[in-house]
């Protein structure tokens, strides 16, 4: 196994995946919400796959800065918003999206830190499944394609009381020119990304499934299985928020 990061205390493996790719934004928030509740020091990491594209905001994401609406619409690609942080992603079949919820004890709290925190694990996980990938810019993982860095994962953390959510996706066997199709060019990116458009930027693992899942267990040791989950605070944050127009629409 490999070493935890300095996030995790014990950890167990979600083994919940929901219907909805905002049941499974909700479950997410839920799992932090409950942390912080019940002050529980176990870490819990799961993974998940949107079973159709659909773009997601950032929590502070401008849609229309990052979004063609016109073209979700075309397309019947549905528009949610999530807790976290960072910019606007397509999901769907053949990316891959991992969770960890974890204790952050430290009083000051130093994103770069938390970034490495979890990052460094997933990638070590991942060269141990055989592929290369390296960190780049803020919370991105990439692999070095066509003589240059291609991004294969991109990633987001909320911090609420004392822990965190960190979440993102793990490109593997996704359609990339969705992406050219629904998202804009970002108003912001990192260095290595030196202006190129979605589909020369990204790149997928192509590892499979199952291949990608036991590499996440592995870099967080999430050896423990656990099925219960927070449904009445899922049922809530539905309600309230994630099926809730002017959750997404809060920020034009």
């Amino acid at each position: 196994m490999s070493q935890r990061p300095a996030v995790a205390g014990p950890a167990c493996w979600l083994d919940v995946e929901l219907p909805t790719v905002a049941e499974n934004l909700a479950l997410d928030e839920a799992l932090l919400v409950e942390a912080h509740e019940s002050a529980t020091a176990s870490t819990v990491v799961r993974t998940w796959m949107a079973r159709e594209p659909t773009v997601v905001l950032g929590s502070s994401s401008r849609g229309g800065d990052e979004v063609d609406f016109d073209a979700c619409r075309a397309a019947g690609v549905a528009v949610l918003r999530r807790p976290s942080g960072g910019l606007s992603v397509v999901l769907g079949p053949g990316c891959l999206m991992w969770t960890v919820v974890a204790a952050w004890p430290h009083p000051a709290l130093a994103i770069d830190a938390i970034h490495a925190a979890v990052l460094d694990p997933l990638r070590e996980s991942l060269r141990t499944a055989g592929r290369a990938v390296v960190r780049c810019g803020s919370s991105d993982l990439a692999i070095e394609s066509r003589g240059g860095l291609r991004k294969v994962s991109g990633n987001a953390l909320r911090v609420s009381r004392g822990f965190v959510l960190y979440h993102g996706t793990l490109l593997d066997a996704f359609d990339l020119p969705v992406i050219t199709r629904v998202l804009r060019h970002p108003p912001r990116e990192p260095g290595y990304r030196a202006g190129r458009d979605h589909t020369e930027f990204l790149a997928n693992l192509e590892l499979g499934r199952r291949p990608l899942e036991d590499a996440v267990r592995r870099a967080f040791a999430a050896d423990v299985r656990r099925t219960a989950w927070p449904q009445d605070r899922v049922a809530n944050l539905l309600r309230d928020r994630y099926l809730d127009a002017s959750w997404t629409d809060r920020i034009a």
